[in-house]
């Protein structure tokens, strides 16, 4: 069998939806050999005012059994109150009944590492100066 050619490479800064969606497909399928769940579709809890202005969110994805925890943000008139805790817990009870047994998720050094360790995160990784004068770091937990 002969080798394929090289494939022709082009920056996209905004590729289609159907460029989006080739690539995330071939690579669930390739994942799905080797466990079940591995769908990788974002879900996201949100925190909305009376007014019905975005003052915290969560993105999140359960696959491969793990909770990945992409983003967690809280406007600052919000924080010190309990809204970052309820939405990591909300994000953890859904990833708990998908049958989760774990969650991961990274931070830097300026951002929630102590917030994380208050919710039993351990870090698992880190990278010095990254950026510069600042670490990026790895956290997990399991669930029992």
């Amino acid at each position: 069998m002969s080798a394929s050619p090289p494939l022709s490479l082009a920056r996209e800064d905004a590729p289609t939806a159907e460029t989006v969606r080739a690539i995330a497909d071939g690579l669930d399928a390739y994942n799905a050999a080797f466990g079940a769940g591995a769908n990788w579709t974002p879900r996201f809890l949100v925190g909305r005012d009376s007014a019905g202005v975005v003052q915290s969110g969560v993105k999140y994805i359960t696959a491969m059994e793990w909770l990945f925890v992409n983003w967690l943000w809280v406007a600052a008139p919000y924080r010190g109150l309990g809204e970052g805790s309820r939405l990591l817990q909300g994000a953890e009870a859904e990833a708990r009944s998908h049958g989760c047994r774990g969650a991961y998720l990274d931070t830097f050094s300026f951002q929630a590492a102590p917030f994380y360790h208050k919710h039993s995160y351990s870090e698992f990784g880190r990278i010095a100066d990254f950026p510069l004068g600042f670490d990026r770091i790895w956290l997990m937990k399991l669930f029992s």
